[in-house]
């Protein structure tokens, strides 16, 4: 069984003990998320798919760490001007471990 979620602007085809990586969530490490924004539920009878989303059903994760991404290197300039600014980003995330999906 599979289910296709949405979270943090994405949506992500999710499975019973997965681990994803999502934009950053509100939430300590080791907490139980749950995530209601099911947009399909897939299982050996068919796909269930809802308008927008499925109702009743959810996913239940498990948050296990907040942490930020490598640094990726920002470079802009204006050509013939001499202006140029270089920056570093890092994109903060939640590792989370998918447990259950109740459809």
């Amino acid at each position: 069984m599979y289910a296709i979620i949405e979270t943090g602007g994405k949506q992500y085809k999710v499975e019973a003990g997965d681990v994803i990586y999502i934009e950053k969530l509100d939430v300590e490490a080791d907490a139980d998320i749950t995530f209601d924004k099911v947009i399909a539920v897939g299982s050996d009878d068919g796909i269930k798919v809802g308008a927008p989303y499925v109702e009743g059903a959810s996913v239940s994760a498990k948050a296990v760490k907040n942490g930020k991404a490598k640094k990726i290197v920002v470079f802009t300039y204006k050509p013939k001007k001499n202006a140029k600014r270089k920056m570093g980003h890092r994109q903060p995330y939640t590792k989370v471990e998918i447990s259950a999906i109740n459809a």
